[in-house]
């Protein structure tokens, strides 16, 4: 019976990426974000309104201001592994509204094969992709936005595959006379419809609130999310704070009340939103102290990023670290197909 020895490269390595709580899941690269602009701002922002890489984590975002935009995002990763997506919006008609269309991927390159004995006996490939397609109603008589997509995830291994389906669901308060936007999502609300093996495995379901205030007479805007509001306990002990006494009894890292709560936020910060260059700035709080090694200065939780707007083109970069031992560079180009605009 041959084993996969590399798989554990696949299997690990979302979930150093996306830092996902909650146990055992499958489709864990659903969780990891694809646009540069919400990278460099920490990662899970969710009001995004004028980015329409944004419904593929808030479909309450969908607006007739996205109509016949295109964008388009890459990331390359360690060990040949590259993440990218496709996102694309419409406007049907001014009753119905815009429909917003998006296919992601993620290539774990190639893998070893082995035996069980460990003798090497050839390669093979592993990758995932979701193709998603969302809607978004204004409630009528309000400022309050509601939105739901659906998605139909495959994942293959080699010889193997998987296929699921899940939604996602958006609520969100936006008035144009207001510096705030708020909204709730709930991702990843499905089901597996064939598994690796007899035993189907759950998604990683994910809770979500967030927010975005943009400073009176200052080019600055803030953003909140708190995270995984599904689970309390989102904290997973550190190996380089365990302590080990001359004896080599080994205590793990205690975490404390405060030290976990403040694992659900991400908070990000844009200089000149409105203009055509941008300057991004984020940090997640889970993420900094899970790729914390002592004394050393890893960075672990920061990005940052830029964005250039030129004519109907607009480029998004953001630099994030996603591992303690190396850094990535996304990059996002977004197309406005309509001339007139």
């Amino acid at each position: 019976m041959k084993i996969f020895k590399s798989l554990f490269i696949m299997l690990i390595f979302p979930n150093l990426i996306c830092s996902q709580v909650g146990g055992e899941s499958v489709y864990k690269f659903l969780n990891i974000s694809t646009s540069a602009k919400q990278i460099a701002l920490g990662g899970k922002i969710l009001t995004l309104i004028d980015d329409v890489n944004q419904p593929l984590w808030n479909p309450s975002v969908i607006n007739e201001n996205l109509d016949n935009q295109l964008a388009v995002n890459y990331s390359s990763y360690l060990s040949g592994i590259n993440i990218g997506s496709v996102s694309f919006a419409k406007r049907v008609s001014r009753r119905f509204g815009t429909l917003y269309g998006s296919a992601k991927y993620i290539n774990y390159g190639s893998l070893t094969e082995a035996d069980e004995f460990g003798n090497i006996t050839g390669s093979f490939s592993a990758s995932d992709i979701a193709v998603s397609v969302g809607y978004a109603v204004n409630l009528p008589w309000t400022n309050l936005y509601a939105g739901a997509s659906i998605k139909l995830i495959n994942s293959s291994i080699s010889n193997y595959s998987s296929t699921g389906i899940a939604s996602d669901i958006g609520f969100l308060y936006h008035s144009p006379h207001q510096p705030f936007i708020v909204t709730l999502v709930v991702r990843n609300i499905g089901t597996q419809i064939s598994a690796f093996d007899n035993e189907l495995e759950k998604l990683p379901l994910e809770i979500l609130l967030g927010g975005s205030y943009q400073l009176e007479n200052v080019p600055v805007k803030w953003y909140l999310t708190i995270d995984n509001l599904q689970q309390w306990n989102v904290s997973v002990s550190n190996p380089s704070n365990q302590i080990s006494d001359i004896e080599g009894n080994i205590t793990e890292e205690n975490v404390s009340f405060v030290n976990n709560a403040l694992r659900h936020f991400i908070v990000g910060v844009e200089l000149f939103p409105e203009s055509a260059i941008n300057l991004r700035l984020g940090y997640n709080f889970r993420k900094f102290q899970e790729y914390k090694l002592q004394n050393v200065r890893t960075f672990g939780g920061l990005s940052f990023g830029f964005g250039l707007k030129m004519n109907n083109f607009k480029l998004n970069y953001a630099y994030s670290k996603v591992h303690t031992a190396t850094n990535v560079s996304t990059f996002s180009l977004q197309i406005n197909l309509d001339r007139k605009r």
